[in-house]
């Protein structure tokens, strides 16, 4: 675990909420210098603090309505059959979340597709086809409450 400062974590926060800023952007919020800002960013990114930055894509503007969760149980835990089952899901784009869970699942996936018969063509013909899956319960969200990709680090450090 790296160790943070108290700019590191404000840099982080700004971030966040707009990857797009320039180095002189977030140091002039910051009340810092440039370089100085420049160089805890760069630090940042070799430590793989900040890994990558990309676009956050309304997909209800793009038609994409229906998200799912599928808990899924594999027919046999085996190593060869997590393997196989993690490298299968790897491999579907519509996939967008996959976890191994403790409790009464194996996986829980978080499935976006265009509406429900989507779902269901994606569960019959892609998803069905990783023979090691013993059962799938799918789960459809109705109302979208809360999405963010911002940790709260000012609870966690």
């Amino acid at each position: 675990m790296v160790k943070l400062t108290t700019q590191d974590i404000k840099i982080i926060q700004l971030l966040q909420k707009d990857a797009d800023r320039s180095s002189a952007e977030v140091a002039d919020t910051l009340g810092m210098s440039q370089s100085p800002c420049w160089r805890r960013i760069n630090h940042l990114i070799q430590e793989d603090i900040i890994q990558k930055k990309v676009a956050l894509i309304n997909r209800e503007k793009l038609g994409i309505d229906l998200v799912a969760f599928a808990t899924i149980n594999l027919r046999e835990v085996s190593l060869k059959n997590l393997e196989l089952f993690e490298e299968g899901v790897e491999q579907l784009d519509e996939i967008v979340e996959c976890y191994t869970m403790t409790g009464a699942w194996d996986y829980m996936l978080k499935i976006v597709v265009k509406d429900i018969r989507q779902y269901e063509r994606f569960v019959r013909n892609k998803l069905l086809e990783l023979p090691m899956i013993g059962e799938i319960h799918s789960h459809i969200a109705v109302t979208e409450i809360k999405n963010t990709t911002e940790l709260p680090l000012d609870t966690q450090l």
